[in-house]
């Protein structure tokens, strides 16, 4: 059972030395209304806060829920998190979005449907290499980008049948697409899957597992780029046009089940969609016939307004396992999917063709080392607290390549782009 709890949330509105320099502008008082879902019995909620994400100034603030909280009119992300603590039982977090919302008037309504995230004890997103290298002569090279998968837990996990996703959608354009089944669902458009009959691929405590584009020694066409012959998969394509082959690589290839291109699958360049990590209880095939879906939009252009209708495919969040929405400051609009699997984005760049994101990933935080040495990396989903941007890349660490496009070696080695390594 559910239930509404109200928090009475003060908002005044300060003036600016410009637009809103006026002292009688009016104020807001923001009723922010808590949808909480069902608890186990004897939880305790704590450490609840509030936190404040300006759109247009990226600017954050954190408050407790008895703070007044002092904002200026504008777009905003309002989120909650909070602990919960059953006694004899694992902790977990309470947490909920509401995006994009327009603070204005004399007094409104936002609605929080919060969710109990429990950890998944499963495989994590590492790392996102979407940006790619640049050749010496400062034209970009593709074909080496790549996702890691990281070991979170004291214990092995196989990785056979995990299923590598990016979202349909994009995090810099944001539509009432119809219907809406966000709160159940993500729309994706690729789907690659991990092969094995269950206990093929373990993954150890604190070990990767590297799933990349194109699994050859990409030094060779481009002495900036790195060596991917020793990937663990790669995503291959058989390409339909001639004048668009993929490449098939040394390393095994991952299962597709499905993607929306004709050609080759690459990663969004500049990070406007959401990848992700899920666990389908169900065969490709029966998956490909009973998820479609289509929705409807309106496309607004300067000629007018048009109805389109689309279709992707649907993955229900309860299959999901971690998300990471990607976007560039200038540009993001909202997250492509439920606060229940992603609270926040990560970025390499702050404008749209930021030519600075070349040789830089993202990168889970570590939040600290056991004493047998293993890497516990921060997953609280919310991609903006967990993850470090503009990281050189972990196999430019390894493989000690270039860093820019005048092949300057790195000569670093850090745990998440940040902290050194001893």
């Amino acid at each position: 059972m559910k239930y509404l709890h109200l928090l009475l949330i003060a908002v005044l509105l300060c003036a600016c030395e410009d637009k809103f320099a006026d002292d009688s502008a009016s104020r807001t008082t923001l009723h922010v209304e808590l949808e909480m879902p069902q608890l186990p019995e004897g939880a305790e909620i704590g450490n609840p806060l509030i936190t404040v994400f300006n759109i247009s100034t990226r600017t954050t603030a954190t408050y407790t829920p008895q703070s007044e909280i002092l904002l200026l009119p504008g777009l905003y992300d309002i989120s909650y998190s909070a602990t919960v603590n059953v006694p004899d039982a694992t902790s977990s977090t309470l947490r909920g979005l509401s995006a994009s919302v327009q603070v204005g008037g004399t007094e409104q309504t936002v609605a929080i449907k919060l969710y109990n995230n429990i950890d998944t004890d499963d495989l994590i997103i590492s790392e996102v290499f979407f940006a790619g290298t640049l050749q010496r002569s400062g034209i970009q090279y593709y074909g080496d980008d790549y996702i890691k998968l990281y070991n979170n837990t004291d214990h092995v996990i196989y990785a056979d049948g995990i299923t590598l996703f990016e979202s349909r959608f994009h995090t810099t354009e944001k539509r009432d697409y119809a219907p809406d089944i966000m709160d159940e669902a993500m729309t994706v458009q690729a789907l690659y899957t991990v092969p094995g009959n269950g206990t093929d691929v373990p993954v150890q405590p604190g070990e990767s597992l590297l799933l990349c584009d194109t699994g050859i020694d990409h030094r060779v066409a481009n002495p900036n780029s790195f060596d991917l012959s020793n990937a663990d998969f790669e995503w291959y394509d058989v390409s339909t046009q001639p004048g668009a082959l993929d490449i098939d690589g040394p390393v095994p290839n991952l299962d597709k089940w499905y993607c929306y291109t004709k050609s080759f699958w690459l990663l969004h360049n500049r990070g406007f969609k959401a990848f992700g990590i899920a666990r389908i209880p169900l065969e490709r095939d029966t998956y490909l016939k009973d998820y479609l879906y289509t929705y409807n939009y309106i496309q607004v252009t300067v000629a007018g307004d048009f109805p389109m209708s689309q279709s992707a495919y649907r993955l229900p969040n309860e299959w999901i396992v971690d998300v990471v929405n990607c976007s560039v400051d200038a540009l993001y609009a909202w997250n492509v999917c439920s606060p229940q699997l992603d609270c926040g984005y990560t970025a390499c760049g702050t404008i749209d063709a930021d030519k600075t994101r070349y040789f830089h990933s993202v990168r889970r935080k570590l939040l600290y080392m056991t004493d047998d040495g293993r890497a516990v990396l921060k997953d609280t989903n919310n991609s903006t607290e967990d993850f470090n941007r503009m990281c050189v890349p972990s196999e430019i660490e390894l493989q000690g390549t270039a860093t820019d496009s005048q092949g300057t070696p790195c000569s670093t080695r850090t745990y998440d782009g940040v902290t050194p390594m001893p």
